[in-house]
């Protein structure tokens, strides 16, 4: 049994953001994910497509802002818990949680934080009985390595933001390109589908409208796509690998048994504390709901920051936290390890390497 402050579903951004909030009130965190690597959507969805809208940081990639986060955290030494999902939750006499996973780890935690991104979510597949020996091979649900498709025939297929930013983005590294798509209506941004189309004028990849109705295989290995046009015919596209993005099944997952009340399958929270409708057990970033919520990752990262107040306020009922800014107090510049024990900064060299 690991005894512990808090315990925190999800080591999306905002779950690791959140490591950081508790940690400059002196709490500490075991964070817990059912993925074998800390990351969330940011990883496993997008890990090199650029983000814009992060304080103070112009451009970076998910994988980079996980990168930053994680050094960013490491002065409160979390402890991961990866590749585990949390199976049970219930309260206990004493008012602590205690947690199980499906691989057999127990905790015993004043309170718990879910910050589970869209919940348990795997993509939408391709239902054809030739697929399933494809996958992870020549068949792609996610890409994590993008040399691999380098003067390759590629096809991907979608209509959305994923299937537009990847075409975009391996465009000049294959030999050929085809977006299929079932219509001509995409749900990407504006700006990406206008340049696909200008890329398609200007025959640097082209554009099938149709529905993937089977797939040729040659010695294991993808040979052609068949698409139905929308004239009804056949159309074979040769191709070595096939990316398909036809987004993701979220779902709660055991989250929906823990009896916390639910809005549209989303946690529904007070916005002043991110507390869930059973005190002791919050919930920040997308997975939660309340009026006005945007589901942006720098509005989950203001919502950690309440959370920790609220947790801090649970745990210790009476002994009231105050505000402190991490660049005039000693107490948090001892904690980010910026200050020794007797008040004297480190030298610079070490500050610079922190």
């Amino acid at each position: 049994m690991i005894s512990c402050d808090t315990v925190i579903i999800g080591a999306g951004p905002v779950g690791l953001f959140q490591v950081f909030e508790l940690g400059l009130l002196g709490l500490d965190a075991h964070v817990v994910d059912a993925v074998p690597h800390a990351g969330g959507q940011c990883v496993e969805l997008y890990p090199d497509k650029p983000i814009y809208d992060i304080p103070a940081v112009p451009v970076c990639s998910g994988r980079e802002l996980i990168d930053r986060l994680q050094r960013q955290i490491h002065p409160f030494a979390p402890q991961f818990h990866l590749g585990h999902t949390v199976s049970a939750l219930e309260r206990m006499a004493n008012g602590r949680f205690g947690l199980r996973t499906s691989d057999g780890l127990a905790f015993d935690a004043g309170a718990v934080i879910v910050a589970g991104g869209l919940g348990a979510f795997a993509p939408r597949t391709l239902d054809l009985p030739e697929a399933a020996p494809l996958v992870g091979r020549t068949l792609h649900y996610k890409v994590t390595q993008p040399a691999v498709f380098d003067g390759r025939d590629i096809v991907i297929a979608g209509g959305g933001d994923a299937a537009l930013d990847w075409a975009l983005t391996l465009v000049d590294h294959a030999r050929s390109l085809v977006l299929v798509h079932r219509s001509s209506s995409f749900r990407a941004a504006p700006a990406s589908v206008a340049r696909m189309q200008a890329l398609c004028d200007d025959g640097r990849m082209q554009l099938c409208e149709g529905d993937i109705v089977g797939l040729e295989t040659a010695d294991g290995a993808l040979a052609q796509v068949r698409v139905r046009t929308r004239s009804g015919m056949v159309q074979r596209i040769e191709s070595s690998h096939l990316l398909v993005f036809w987004g993701l099944h979220p779902a709660l997952g055991p989250i929906a048994d823990w009896g916390l009340a639910l809005e549209r399958q989303q946690l529904a929270v007070d916005p002043s504390t991110f507390q869930t409708s059973v005190p002791g057990v919050f919930a920040v970033g997308d997975i939660n709901t309340y009026p006005g919520k945007k589901k942006l990752i720098l509005s989950g990262f203001h919502e950690t920051a309440l959370c920790a107040f609220a947790v801090h306020a649970h745990l210790h009922p009476g002994d009231k936290a105050n505000l402190q800014y991490t660049t005039t107090s000693p107490a948090l510049q001892r904690r980010l390890g910026v200050r020794d024990a007797v008040g004297h900064p480190p030298p610079r060299e070490a500050v610079a390497l922190a």
